[in-house]
């Protein structure tokens, strides 16, 4: 079975004005994500779901499929939903449009999830990374249940290790950005209000828990780097450079 990805491309953001054409690379930001997702075995179609025809103009030449997509949505979930309402594949993945280096592994493993399973949406999470700071509330943690199913995600540090010294402390898990859904469940998330425990974190995933809906977090070996800022930009074209 294989599933539709869908790229939510907005053109606005607040501390990297525009950075979805981020050019330096000479292809656009996005473009570096459909690149990678390409790559994957399980996807029959990538879509950029964009809000600015200055986004279907830059991915034209290189033959990426665009979708435009209203202005007003909230979040990606709600610009993926509304592809989500022309389309009749069974499985949707969303995937962030400032994640150019993530793994095609990662997406056709959440797809073979949903495809063996009868979870809602299913979503990814990895190890701290050794040098990563648990406290920084802009990475987001996950703790699971022992069948990988999510318990609670936060910007706090969870779980709350009360005594460091003991042996069976588990470890903090940096949850991922990249979401598959059922086409039937992702229409029916996005037409719930926003729940109080989402509005508190400002996590969308939270609205899911709260209506008691299951999300399998399946565990990756790696963390990629997600491009937040032109700093952050500025070392992904030094990676680039390095690799080409």
């Amino acid at each position: 079975m294989a599933a539709l990805v869908v790229i939510p491309a907005r053109y606005a953001s607040t501390r990297f004005p525009g950075k979805m054409l981020a050019n330096q690379t000479g292809r656009p930001l996005v473009q570096h994500v459909v690149d990678r997702l390409r790559g994957c075995a399980k996807v029959s179609q990538v879509l950029v779901a964009a809000d600015d025809t200055r986004i279907v103009e830059a991915l034209r030449p290189f033959g990426t499929r665009c979708v435009m997509t209203a202005a007003h949505h909230q979040s990606g979930t709600d610009r993926i939903a509304e592809v989500a309402r022309q389309v009749q594949d069974r499985i949707i993945v969303n995937v962030q449009g400032d994640e150019p280096e993530i793994e095609p592994r990662v997406v056709d493993g959440l797809i073979e999830r949903m495809e063996s399973s009868a979870d809602d949406m299913a979503t990814a999470a990895a190890v701290f990374p050794p040098r990563a700071d648990v406290n920084d509330p802009n990475l987001v943690k996950v703790v699971r249940t022992l069948d990988g199913r999510a318990v609670y995600f936060s910007r706090s540090p969870i779980p709350y290790r009360r005594d460091e010294t003991t042996r069976v402390n588990p470890p903090y898990y940096l949850h991922l950005g990249v979401y598959a859904y059922r086409r039937e469940f992702l229409l029916e998330f996005a037409s719930w209000e926003p729940t109080p425990l989402e509005q508190a974190e400002k996590l969308e995933q939270l609205r899911a828990l709260e209506h008691g809906r299951s999300i399998f977090v399946g565990l990756v070996e790696r963390v990629t780097n997600g491009i937040d800022t032109p700093e952050q930009y500025a070392e992904f074209v030094r990676r680039a450079g390095e690799r080409s």
